[in-house]
């Protein structure tokens, strides 16, 4: 994969425009390190509404699949009943 991008608590005090343009061009973040420790990482709001989608669905298809395990299903024809129903 690409390599991260890391910079100095510093640089968002100094170097705030520069991260920013990077964010906004890269569909990934930024890791800031403080004291040489890994602290915060700093994206887009593009970027952070796209992993949040992302990890929504993942959350959303768990459940669909801990359903199917537990036998929590109807058939196509009763869902399609019951939808018909709520029309």
């Amino acid at each position: 994969g690409i390599m991260p991008i890391i910079r100095p608590s510093s640089d968002l005090r100094n170097k705030y425009a520069e991260i920013a343009a990077y964010c906004h061009q890269a569909p990934e973040p930024v890791f800031i390190t403080k004291n040489g420790v890994g602290d915060l990482a700093v994206m887009s709001m593009e970027t952070y509404e796209r992993l949040a989608g992302m990890h929504s669905l993942r959350t959303e298809l768990e459940q669909g699949l801990r359903d199917v395990r537990e036998g929590r299903t109807v058939s196509a024809a009763d869902a399609f009943r019951l939808v018909g129903e709520q029309a």
